[in-house]
């Protein structure tokens, strides 16, 4: 039983959190003896709307387990944020701000979350409350596996009371079968129709591997001849989960395998700090960029600037500027890698590569909405199409826009790729971020990235 079960909970999300922002407006503006005028009515107009969707794309109604309490606060004070800064915006450009009181307009930002927190934790024990009175279900597992063993977890766990669980069926002996499910075994799966209608089981959690099982056909024939209610868990740890998630596609439920963990408001997130960080960065270095790009044009011959064909997002072709380092701009069927002392790399070029100067015009990728600041590193189209070939799920890379800088990078997979393997390396850090993406990943990702220029000892 999880919160999501209950109906007090979905009528929660749907309309008190948006209705408990609005009647906290209106209870500032009655306490500080303003007048509701007009306008007050167009902020809360404004402020339910935007509220209403911000707070379904953050899916704040996970349930509380121990130690997670300050996650939750995060994730409503960010909300909130998120919402504070819309609506400032959309004040600001209608002239609607300066037809509000200050005073009343930061009370408001300064106790919503508060409000909303308290509001949330008395709905969490409420709910719990209601489940903990409601009759105890039995329920049985079929299938030993980790998708059991997580089952049995939750169901085990202090804040799910309303499920008994009296054990799991599985058709293998104690070796093959799965040692962390720690549960009473009750037999072979051609047991368990008879097991629950002996013992009137009300749950059934199917943990079947996501191909065909030759009893399952026949189980599901036979439960038809009871009233317990039947669940299927398919059991997915044999995939290679990027980004797994329950989902939709025109009404009908599906579960993502591998899907880019830039939906919704995370979307927005990665989209804002990128717009913000890189414009704040350009500003800063235009003139370094300057100086740079005076530099290149004495030091040799041909464009300041260097534009060479990339993959983007979904696999896309961009056009990726730096500035040049190199004699030649190879951008062909065939690119060969800067290597160490690579007498194609001018000296001037020598020093933008090792301080990664050369990277800055990427910001304007980035301001172009091609690229982000930390993503994977996009690779040369012939680099693309060679190890596509030669590496088992390179692609899937590609699920997120490349980056200026990336997890990769920090952890010892800039510059050169002389090997195979070095680029395997590189590739399965490109898929741990996208499995492990936060913001917060992102500014660490930044921070090292500056530790590692500043120690200028891998690329070339």
């Amino acid at each position: 039983m999880t919160e999501n079960d209950i109906p007090m909970v979905s009528f929660f999300k749907r309309l008190l959190d948006p209705a408990i922002i609005l009647g906290l407006l209106y209870l500032v503006i009655s306490t500080q003896h303003e007048v509701f005028t007009g306008d007050y009515l167009v902020l809360m107009i404004i402020a339910f709307f935007v509220s209403s969707f911000v707070y379904e794309q953050i899916d704040l109604y996970r349930s509380l387990h121990v130690g997670k309490q300050l996650a939750y606060a995060g994730d409503i004070i960010a909300g909130w944020a998120i919402v504070v800064v819309v609506l400032t915006l959309i004040a600001q450009g209608t002239g609607l701000r300066y037809e509000l009181s200050d005073h009343v307009l930061w009370i408001w930002f300064g106790l919503a979350p508060v409000a909303l927190l308290v509001s949330r934790l008395t709905v969490h024990l409420l709910a719990f409350n209601y489940a903990k009175d409601r009759q105890v279900r039995s329920a049985v597992i079929v299938g030993c596996n980790y998708s059991g063993v997580d089952i049995l977890r939750r169901v085990t766990a202090r804040n799910n009371p309303a499920l008994d669980m009296k054990g799991f069926f599985d058709d293998r002996d104690d070796i093959s079968r799965t040692p962390d499910l720690k549960s009473t075994y009750l037999g072979k799966i051609d047991a368990v129709a008879a097991y629950v209608r002996a013992n009137k089981i009300k749950t059934i959690f199917i943990c079947l591997p996501m191909s065909e099982h030759p009893g399952l056909m026949n189980l599901m024939e036979e439960l038809r001849d009871t009233t317990a209610s039947v669940y299927f868990v398919p059991d997915i740890s044999t995939f290679d989960l990027i980004q797994a998630r329950l989902d939709h596609v025109g009404g009908i439920p599906v579960i993502g395998i591998c899907e880019t963990p830039f939906t919704g408001l995370h979307s927005v997130v990665k989209r804002g700090s990128d717009i913000i960080l890189a414009a704040l960065i350009q500003i800063m270095l235009l003139p370094v960029m300057a100086c740079i790009a005076i530099g290149v044009k004495m030091s040799s011959p041909g464009p300041i600037i260097f534009a060479q064909r990339r993959y983007g997002l979904n696999g896309e072709e961009i056009i990726v500027y730096k500035f040049r380092s190199m004699g030649v701009c190879d951008d062909g069927a065939v690119v060969e890698q800067a290597k160490k002392n690579d007498v194609r790399i001018t000296p001037f070029g020598g020093f933008l590569r090792r301080t990664s100067l050369d990277e800055l015009p990427q910001f304007f990728n980035v301001l172009q909405g091609r690229m982000s600041i930390v993503g994977p590193r996009p690779h040369a189209v012939a680099h693309n199409e060679m190890y596509r070939k030669l590496i088992k799920g390179y692609m899937l890379r590609h699920k997120v826009k490349p980056g200026i800088t990336g997890w990769a990078q920090v952890n010892g997979f800039r510059g050169e790729t002389e090997t195979l393997d070095k680029m395997r390396s590189r590739i399965e850090f490109d898929l741990e971020y996208l499995r492990n993406w936060s913001l917060a990943l992102d500014l660490w990702i930044i921070f090292r990235t500056i530790k590692e220029v500043l120690k200028k000892d891998a690329a070339y």
